[in-house]
Formats: structure tokens, sequence, C-alpha cells
């Protein structure tokens, strides 16, 4: 009788009514999230159980005939040649390009941290090629490396040296295209690392200068540990964006000269459209998909790991 009492307001007392029930709004809540769920469904779920389904056929892409073939197409994968050189291409450009943005990200976001003027209008600046379609970047380098036109090349021809086939160079081409994805998304990782600077205490860094640490002891013995969350959000972001570049290798080689600087997304499209083979691209795709899935988990696991040991 007294928790009765004592859970009515003045109100329920003055007005001698039973005490309100509480709602509960978490049916509410989780019916609205039904149309997200449905549009995942729609749109992620059901096209990669397909994918998987038309990797064990023989589908051309366009006809409504496919046939089943079990294996065949993931048999094929592992005796094809331009295959396992795409493949190992799509490693550079996720590793090489995660390699110089986490370089590059976190030595820019340790001088923007720092207080200056100029560091708002500097992170705008450095961020802004983010916000820029994959396409056109990949356009604007085209124009400077192209052989003709290139204005690498029209600045060689006027100091008086030759023009270069920047782009009709495997290795080369290859680094430029590893080189553009990296300066295009350095911005990711240095938002990402000045988060993770402005979340440690400056007192750490007081005590440390009380015991005579210099910035490099300081930045080796606090910052790079405590910024371990962020090393491993900012690593596994970029390796999946590398691992799966499409868009720069299209508008710069168009993955040539020949197949040689493909990656497997570029491949896939080659195999689907020009080759009509869907069944192949859809084996090309899975396997792709798997690849980013191990990577990631691993990456991410070792990460963790490192973190909890510091």
């Amino acid at each position: 009788m007294t928790q009765v009492l004592a859970a009515r307001t003045p109100q329920d007392h003055q007005s001698g009514r039973a005490p309100r029930k509480p709602r509960r709004r978490g049916g509410l809540v989780n019916l609205l999230y039904a149309p997200v769920l449905l549009l995942f469904a729609v749109f992620t779920v059901y096209p990669l159980f397909r994918g998987v389904g038309l990797s064990f056929t023989n589908w051309d892409g366009y006809s409504p005939d496919q046939a089943f073939v079990g294996m065949t197409n993931y048999l094929r994968l592992l005796s094809d040649s331009t295959f396992h050189t795409v493949l190992f291409n799509t490693l550079i450009y996720g590793v090489g390009s995660t390699i110089i943005q986490q370089i590059l990200g976190l030595a820019l976001a340790v001088a923007l941290d720092r207080p200056s003027r100029s560091r708002n209008a500097a992170r705008a600046i450095i961020y802004l090629p983010v916000l820029v379609s994959p396409v056109i970047m990949g356009t604007m380098y085209y124009l400077l490396f192209q052989y003709n036109d290139g204005t690498f090349n029209d600045i060689m021809v006027a100091l008086g040296g030759q023009r270069t086939a920047w782009l009709s160079n495997p290795g080369v081409a290859t680094g430029i295209i590893v080189a553009v994805n990296s300066l295009q998304f350095t911005g990711i990782s240095m938002i990402i690392y000045l988060a993770g600077l402005q979340s440690i205490p400056g007192e750490y860094y007081e005590a440390s200068s009380l015991d005579g640490a210099t910035g490099w002891k300081q930045f080796t013995n606090i910052t790079v540990p405590l910024l371990q969350p962020a090393f491993a959000a900012s690593i596994v972001l970029n390796l999946i964006g590398g691992l799966k570049l499409f868009d720069v290798i299209k508008v710069l080689t168009s993955g040539g000269p020949g197949y040689s600087t493909n990656s497997v997304s570029t491949l896939i499209s080659v195999a689907y459209f020009e080759d009509q083979t869907a069944g192949y691209a859809s084996a090309m795709g899975v396997v792709l998909f798997i690849l980013i899935i191990l990577v990631s988990l691993s990456v991410n696991a070792a990460l963790n790991r490192n973190r909890v040991e510091a």
C-alpha cells in the first residue's frame, strides 16, 4: 500500500486516480527500423546472395538462359594468370594506399593539432579532395600525366627533355594510381587522428614534461599508444577502400596496358560487360568479398590485440 501511494503523483492524490503506467515505446521504435532493414535487405543482402548463386552458373549477363556449372568458375580462377596478376595489383592498391594515408594523415593531424590561426582553413583544404568524385579526381590527374597534352610532359619538353609515357608503363602507372588514391583520401585519416589527438588528456604531456621527456618521447610513449583506436579505425577504412578501388583506375588507365593495372573490381566489369561472362565475374566478386572480409578482420584483430597490450 505504501508503494502504491508513493508511486502516485500529487495530482493523483488530489483527484483520487490510480497511478499511470509508463508507456512502452520499444515496439514503435523497432518498427521505425523496418524501412531501413527493408532497403538493406533489397539492395545489399539479396544482391549478395544472388551474386553467390550466379557464380555457380555460366550466365552471360543478358540471356535468360543459365546453367549450373558447379565450381567451374572458381577452378578457372585458380589457373587464370591474369586474375593472379590483378589480385596482386589489388593488394598493392589496398596496402600501398593505406600505408601512405596513415603516414600523411598522422603527420598532418599532429601538425594541425597545434594552435594556429590558419589551422581550420588548412584542415578544410586538406579534406576537400575527399568530397570530390573519384572520377573527377582521376580525370584531373589524367590531364597531368597523359602523353600528348599532359602538363608534366609539356613542362619536360619546355625544359629541353622528352615526353614520357607515364601511364603506359605498368609499374609507373600502378604507382600513380596508388598516389592519386592516397592523396585524395588522406583527409579521412587526418580527421580520425585529429579526433584521437584531441581525446588525449593534456595532463599526460604535462606530467611527462616534468619528468624530462622530449617531444619525440612524448609522441612514441604517449601519443602513439593512446591513438590505437584511431589507428584501427583509419587503417581498416582505408584498407577496404583501397581493395575495392575502381573509379580512378578506369579513368587513368582503363586497366591497361593490357590487364597490367586492373584491380579485381575493374576486371569484374571487363568480364561482365565486355567478355559477357557474368558467372565468372560473379565468382571474382565473391573472392573479392571474402578477401576484404578476411583482411579487414585480421588487421582489426591484430590492432585490437596490440591496443590491449599497450
